[in-house]
């Protein structure tokens, strides 16, 4: 028990202590009561003023200016220039099939003819009778001429001519029924009959298609829209890997009702037909040329508000900002708008400085330059 009341009052001593030390208030670190006590440092003699800036240098480039025709790339797939599915005009057996599919064709060439042997029977019929009535109307001709024919007789004569001539023609339109023949120069793509073989009227034969030049169909934005010029350079890349140059020949004036989006035609020659129909690839279309300078992705920096654009040093040494207008983004740089004439742009420590700054700019060495204008443009001199 004398043990348990020891052991009581050294708690409460302990307790009264601690108790007057916090309502003194002294509970913060020492390092800080200290540090609070000591009067302030005096800077030397001759330190520059507290709110003064350090001047930095910075390299700086006056970049040339050229025009450029923003790309833009759209994907599509090819066309043929021109499709034709060619069907039969009347009902009958294949007598002749001088295609197959593969076979290049010229226009007017058969491609299918039908066994039509009554059809050259009315034919051969229909001459013999307008050779006939030629003949009429030349003897009546003659008599006319001493007047031992009346008037009506040799007027008679001339209808009597012009029937079989209708007939004739009539024949001759009734036998081309049987005959199909190619549109266009082309590639016979597919044959659907074969010969001997007994097809309905309207019955689809062959599929021509011209390939040249072959067409590269896109679909292309709002905002591009109103930068597209018929007759414009094109370029499109396969997904095999092939490229051709080719020409805008095609722009809607009609939007899609479910993408908003414009289709688009480039035509490009494809004279050896290398190039199929259906195949996926990409197409570069080029805008107007605007007045744009040429830099390296690494000049680009943000404002103090967030804005992308570069900074410039004007002529006061005094660092500005100008927002840019990204006009292309191409694999070796930046081609960028809305930049004043004679800026000196800042390539070499941007992002150390801010705007009002005054700086000890430095024009960058002529490696320097070719290495960023070479850089944006993509060329090595």
């Amino acid at each position: 028990m004398p043990r348990m009341r020891f052991h009581k009052l050294a708690a409460l001593v302990v307790l009264g202590a601690s108790t007057a030390w916090i309502l003194t208030g002294e509970f913060s670190s020492v390092g800080s009561a200290q540090s609070e006590n000591q009067p302030p440092v005096s800077a030397p003699e001759g330190a520059p003023v507290s709110d003064q800036r350090v001047v930095r240098t910075v390299g700086v480039v006056t970049p040339p200016r050229r025009d450029h025709a923003r790309a833009i790339r759209i994907s599509g797939t090819t066309e043929a220039n021109r499709r034709s599915a060619l069907a039969a005009r009347t009902a009958g057996i294949v007598a002749e099939l001088p295609v197959r599919q593969g076979s290049s064709v010229s226009a007017g060439d058969i491609v299918m003819r039908l066994d039509s042997e009554d059809k050259r029977s009315a034919v051969e019929m229909a001459t013999a009778v307008l050779a006939q009535r030629q003949a009429e109307l030349n003897a009546a001709e003659r008599l006319a001429t001493t007047g031992n024919v009346a008037r009506l007789q040799l007027d008679g004569a001339r209808a009597a001519l012009a029937t079989a001539q209708a007939q004739l023609d009539s024949a001759n339109a009734e036998l081309e029924r049987y005959v199909l023949r190619a549109p266009f120069d082309g590639l016979v793509d597919r044959v659907s009959v074969e010969e001997g073989s007994a097809i309905a009227q309207s019955a689809q034969v062959a599929i021509v298609l011209d390939l040249d030049p072959i067409l590269a169909v896109g679909q292309v934005n709002e905002r591009d829209l109103e930068s597209l010029r018929i007759g414009e350079a094109s370029e499109i890349r396969l997904v095999n890997g092939a490229v051709a140059q080719g020409t805008l020949r095609y722009v809607s004036r009609d939007a899609s009702p479910q993408t908003r989006t414009y289709g688009i035609e480039v035509s490009v020659p494809n004279p050896d037909r290398s190039f199929p129909a259906g195949m996926t690839t990409e197409i570069t279309l080029r805008s107007d040329p605007v007045d744009a300078v040429f830099l390296p992705r690494s000049v680009v920096t943000l404002s103090g508000a967030g804005d992308l654009g570069i900074r410039i040093v004007g002529p006061d040494n005094k660092v500005g900002f100008v927002p840019i207008d990204l006009i292309d983004d191409t694999p070796t740089g930046l081609v960028l708008g809305g930049v004043p004439k004679d800026a000196r742009i800042i390539v070499a420590g941007q992002d150390l400085v801010a705007e009002g700054d005054t700086v000890n700019p430095v024009e960058a060495d002529a490696a320097t330059v070719r290495r960023l204008i070479g850089e944006a443009t993509g060329t090595t001199n």
